[in-house]
């Protein structure tokens, strides 16, 4: 660890500390990219923690929605036609692979596949 290094985590806040550490795990995962640098209408692979899940209507069809933060940003997750999906649940680890798209100036993934991480201490 370089001086500047130890000198950034002395002087950073907790959420910052939180954030670096999540981003590295994120990139960690072979073939990921970070949240921050995902681009509209490309096919992207992303590591991180959900942060929320809810189950959100869209037009009449049930929709899940969760929340995944890899610590340069969030990417919003949807499953059209669920209700719940076992596994997927606030806290949880995921690496994920889709289509990037913005909705209402969101990074979003419509049915993503995606894989369950275990959680630290797994």
């Amino acid at each position: 660890m370089t001086l500047k290094d130890r000198v950034h985590k002395a002087l950073a806040s907790q959420a910052e500390i939180e954030a670096d550490e999540e981003r590295a795990d994120a990139l960690a995962v072979p073939g990921c990219c970070a949240v921050d640098q995902l681009t509209d209408r490309t096919r992207a692979s992303v590591s991180g923690v959900l942060r929320s899940v809810t189950l959100r209507p869209r037009e009449g069809v049930p929709a899940l929605q969760a929340e995944l933060y890899d610590g340069s940003g969030t990417l919003d997750l949807v499953w059209l036609g669920r209700r719940q999906i076992t596994g997927i649940e606030p806290g949880r680890r995921l690496r994920v692979d889709g289509l990037v798209c913005r909705v209402n100036g969101r990074r979003t993934l419509f049915n993503p596949r995606y894989e369950l991480r275990p959680r630290p201490g797994e």
